[in-house]
């Protein structure tokens, strides 16, 4: 039972009605994180930080669904200054949604690109993390073209996002609660 007329129960201009939270799982057997959640902008950042049980290698498997009305071509996930993405053998680096995948010889940002997520749909991406801290932090974000970029223009765009990243927007910043699996 809603009733805009209490005062203090209208919080629509406090909070946004569609945000939905993300909440993980670490198997630290396995060094397992899942992290699901949904996404509603695409004209701001996503800072995330999680908490681990420990520091170190770990596998991430993070799935979120597209809420908003515009479809992404390209994902980015930067992590922090404490952390960097795994690349080597065993590491596993991909996105059903994506073809491609760039990650930065500093190992700090990787894009996924050549594919898309629209409106509605869920991405997965799967990543290994060295965590130099059990309170990782890590930032993504998501490139929709504009409507009125030909295909040519986009196609540019996607180049220079793979070379210097998707430009910083104003930031939402997340604390997503784990639940720890042993």
């Amino acid at each position: 039972m809603a009733s805009p007329e209490l005062p203090g129960l209208d919080v629509s201009g406090r909070i946004r009605s569609r945000d939905i939270q993300m909440a993980g799982v670490a198997d630290v057997r396995r060094r397992v994180l899942l992290v699901s959640g949904a996404v509603d902008t695409v004209d701001q950042d996503v800072s995330v930080v999680v908490d681990l049980p420990e520091p170190g290698r770990w596998q991430v498997i993070k799935a979120e669904t597209n809420l908003t009305d515009r479809t992404w071509i390209a994902m980015q996930v930067v992590v922090g200054g404490d952390s960097t993405i795994v690349d080597d053998d065993d590491a596993v680096l991909l996105s059903r949604q994506f073809s491609k995948s760039f990650l930065t010889p500093d190992q700090r940002r990787v894009v996924f690109y050549d594919g898309e997520v629209r409106p509605g749909e869920s991405v997965l991406k799967v990543y290994s993390l060295d965590a130099g801290t059990t309170r990782p932090a890590y930032s993504y974000s998501q490139y929709s073209p504009v409507t009125a970029e030909t295909t040519a223009e986009t196609g540019l765009t996607i180049e220079d996002i793979v070379r210097d990243g998707i430009p910083q927007r104003p930031v939402v910043e997340l604390v997503v609660p784990v639940t720890v699996v042993p």
